[in-house]
């Protein structure tokens, strides 16, 4: 199995992206969605989940606690970190991490607002529409966020896997 020291680069930059969501950002601009697709894309086994996870909780507390709706972001993170495993692991194409970071953006809206749903409103058809419709304001900074954040994360590594550890490359030159 291989351990922490293997891929420190993609390490530090999880957890920097993880720290990041301390700096003060507006709502739903934070950098926790790339962070999860990168984790997966760049960790391997079960530190892919668990150190996005762990940093989560770390930090959740410093910025408000857990409700309702924490579980379901969390599930939503772990999709990501999936995903990132499943559909970005070899590649550092810009247009397959950017699809990447809009779907992880719309999964996270779809799977986030049901939490919402299910802990602060009524458990109705009208209850579910008007989560949803109320949350759709926030949904652009969601996606304007994990595509930045992917784009840096993802970015950074690249640069750095070239000039600082090369044992971290993804691509090699054509």
């Amino acid at each position: 199995m291989e351990n922490l020291k293997a891929r420190p680069v993609a390490l530090t930059l999880v957890v920097l992206g993880a720290l990041a969501r301390l700096v003060p950002h507006p709502p739903n601009f934070a950098p926790v969605g790339g962070m999860s697709l990168f984790a997966g894309a760049r960790l391997r086994g079960w530190q892919a989940y668990m150190v996005p996870i762990l940093l989560m909780a770390i930090t959740d507390p410093l910025l408000g606690g857990f409700g309702m709706a924490t579980l379901f972001v969390y599930a939503s993170f772990l999709i990501n970190v999936w995903m990132g495993q499943r559909f970005l692991r070899g590649s550092e194409g810009p247009v397959r991490i950017g699809l990447a970071a809009v779907i992880s953006s719309v999964q996270f809206f779809v799977i986030s607002n049901f939490g919402v749903w299910v802990g602060s409103y009524p458990h109705t058809w009208a209850g579910l529409t008007s989560c949803y419709i109320a949350a759709i304001p926030f949904y652009s900074r969601t996606l304007l966020s994990d595509l930045l954040y992917s784009g840096v994360l993802f970015g950074a590594h690249a640069v750095l896997s070239r000039t600082v550890s090369t044992r971290e490359r993804v691509a090699q030159a054509a």
